[in-house]
Order: C-alpha cells, then structure tokens, then sequence
C-alpha cells in the first residue's frame, strides 16, 4: 500500500479518534473520519502488545493490510479510518482476518 493511502502522523490519528465514530466485532475495532475534499482513502493500523511480540504484531499488520487491498475496489473513497486489533488476531489465518475485516467494515458502511 503506498503512502498516500496510510495515516501515519500523531495529529491524524487523534483527528480521527476524536470523532468517536467506532464500529467493532470481537476481533478489530475501527474509527471513522470522512473527509469529503480527499480523493482516495486512508488507513492508519495499530497493533497494541496485548495482540503478541514484535514477531506477531507485524505478521497482524501484513495480514491487515493485504485484505484491506484485496478489498480496496469496494472501499469508499474520501475517508480516514484506523483499524484496531484485538488481543486473539494472530491466531488467526488471512482468509479469517479477511472476513472479519469485512465484516466490520460493513459495519462501519466503509465498504459498498
């Protein structure tokens, strides 16, 4: 995922939390902030140290981020979200991360 599409700087992140637009299954929670002037959307990932290691933590990111560009076609433009996961995620595989994020997604009307 290239840079433009990431939340990557403190001030952004707190923009989007401070909206209090959360959605959440057991396994991601994820916050939203529509912004209508942007043209593509962006997602900030964080993965706390009660999801594993270091080793575990990055392997969640990876999977998080290859379901959230297998799905980028179905994902509304013109917004920021975070996704959070939750203690329990690195037991799971891609296809069970996938649906899950799909799953709150919908949720979160983040997808079409």
């Amino acid at each position: 995922m290239r840079k433009a599409y990431r939340v990557k700087k403190e001030l952004d992140f707190q923009r989007v939390y401070q909206t209090k637009n959360s959605y959440a299954n057991r396994k991601f929670i994820v916050y939203v902030l529509a912004k209508p002037e942007q043209k593509h959307f962006r997602v900030g990932i964080s993965v706390g140290k009660k999801v594993g290691n270091a080793v575990h933590r990055n392997a969640v990111k990876r999977k998080i981020r290859a379901s959230i560009q297998a799905m980028q076609a179905e994902i509304v433009a013109q917004q920021d979200f975070i996704v959070i996961a939750r203690p329990g995620v690195s037991d799971l595989s891609s296809q069970e991360v996938y649906s899950n994020l799909k799953h709150v997604f919908a949720l979160a009307g983040i997808t079409n």
